[in-house]
């Protein structure tokens, strides 16, 4: 019977993520080579939208975004960036989308892993999570070496921990 389990999962913490917005803007409105760009970030459920004067003053915007996220300790693999769209008078904006949750893909290409490194676990897909479980705790901490050895493309953290 499997005594041990955890959990992965990819979430992003909207509260942090809306910190690093604030941030972002701080910066945005007091550097000089932004003021008139009428930049814009918003952040509307697990969406954030960027808006500039021209595509060159949102790469600029994006970027200083990408700094607070990392700062406040959101991943960038957890971004999924659309494309940039042109308005008018030259201005741009750009749609980025925060991952919450495993795609079943992904899921399944983890549950793979597991299984090719012939460890004595077993790997479950649970909606938008991962359950491994299993019998011994240095062989789950195995699992979570073995997961963050190889890239998934996602950020990936490891939650609730049981054992009896």
């Amino acid at each position: 019977m499997a005594d041990n389990s955890f959990d992965i999962v990819s979430k992003v913490d909207l509260a942090e993520a809306s910190n690093a917005i604030q941030q972002a803007l701080k910066e945005v409105t007091a550097r000089f080579d932004l003021k008139d760009s009428k930049s814009e970030i918003k952040l509307e459920k697990e969406v954030i939208e960027l808006k500039s004067a021209d595509e060159y003053k949102l790469e600029a915007v994006k970027e200083i975004l990408q700094n607070k996220l990392v700062k406040r300790g959101i991943s960038l693999k957890s971004l999924e960036y659309g494309t940039i769209e042109s308005g008018s008078a030259g201005s741009a904006r750009q749609k980025i989308t925060l991952a919450q949750g495993i795609a079943i893909e992904k899921a399944k290409e983890i549950v793979k892993h597991i299984k090719d490194a012939k460890l004595k676990v077993q790997a479950s897909i649970q909606g938008d999570t991962v359950r491994i479980s299993g019998k011994d705790r240095d062989t789950l901490q195995q699992v979570i070496a073995s997961l963050k050895a190889k890239d998934f493309g996602i950020d990936m953290q490891f939650t609730n921990y049981r054992s009896n």
